[in-house]
């Protein structure tokens, strides 16, 4: 009967130490855009003359346009957004009013950015390839690539809430 305590109590101890308390599967990341893809950003930013652009230690680029607040999302928060998603050639490829992702199932770029500002906010970001799909095409449902291969992407995201 000791035995069987003892062994009960290893078990009970071992998983509690092993659980994950809120069951999020995701773990963040120090993935790091190449420099070759921040020279074509930087390109891009000075063809355009955009002058606001923030670098994170990702080389995603930023701009915060409203930083919100009540705190900031993690990766294993349910956030509620709206966006747009264009490419540099100002081709919009995607727009939602509202939908709710979990933050860690979404594209790097995003796992990187959103967190910079809290409910409320709104941010511009602009991801390279390797944050993103790089090097794959992006298909629709009837098979048009609507975001080609090694495509910077960028994104005007409202943050309305996250749980």
């Amino acid at each position: 009967m000791k035995k069987l305590l003892i062994l009960a109590l290893v078990f009970t101890l071992s998983n509690g130490c092993l659980k994950n308390d809120n069951n999020c599967p995701y773990t963040p990341n120090n993935v790091k855009a190449p420099q070759s893809e921040v020279e074509m950003l930087l390109q891009y930013f000075s063809d355009n003359n955009i002058t606001g652009a923030q670098q994170h230690e990702s080389n995603l680029f930023y701009e915060i346009i409203e930083p919100g607040n009540s705190g900031k999302p993690d990766i294993c928060h349910n956030i509620v957004i709206g966006y747009t998603g264009r490419l540099t050639n100002g081709n919009v490829f995607e727009e939602v009013n509202q939908h709710v992702f979990v933050l860690g199932s979404l594209i790097e770029g995003w796992r990187k950015g959103i967190p910079l500002i809290g409910k409320g906010g709104k941010i511009r970001l602009y991801i390279p390839p390797s944050l993103a799909y790089g090097n794959n095409n992006v298909q629709d449902q009837n098979g048009n690539i609507v975001i080609p291969a090694n495509s910077i992407l960028i994104f005007d995201i409202n943050l309305y809430d996250f749980y």
